[in-house]
């Protein structure tokens, strides 16, 4: 939380960084539909692709829980940018695994997608105004 903050004040960011309140509000969202999708995965789908997209869904929360310690407390820019191409990869393969076994479960994860999209971009100009 403190690296957080004191990125917030030190930092240069780029002029479209939504204000500080948007990101718990976009994550708690996000966690929801990736849990719903997940969930329905594990209720619809047949063995094989259960294992597969479990696998996946693990595997993109731990990256996913890795980039803020890279970005905020180490502030390795450059290195937390690799970390978001990881997990968009990831995720992109996640949502194709929940959508072979769910449609809709695929489908709840296309604005995790798109908000990766998003930070990504965000973390590269802050990579680029930092540097």
């Amino acid at each position: 939380m403190e690296a957080m903050k004191a990125f917030s004040q030190n930092a240069v960011q780029p002029p479209f960084t939504p204000p500080d309140i948007v990101f718990p509000i976009v994550w708690t969202i996000l966690y929801a539909l990736m849990g719903i999708g997940m969930a329905r995965v594990q209720l619809n789908g047949n063995l094989p692709g259960k294992a597969v997209a479990g696998n996946l869904f693990v595997s993109q929360l731990i990256v996913n829980f890795f980039w803020p310690l890279v970005f905020f407390n180490a502030e390795a820019y450059g290195l937390a940018l690799a970390f978001l191409v990881v997990l968009w990869i990831l995720v992109a393969e996640m949502m194709i695994s929940f959508r072979k076994e769910d449609r809709l479960a695929g489908n709840l994860q296309i604005p995790y997608l798109l908000w990766l999209s998003f930070a990504a971009l965000l973390n590269e100009q802050v990579w680029q105004l930092n540097h």
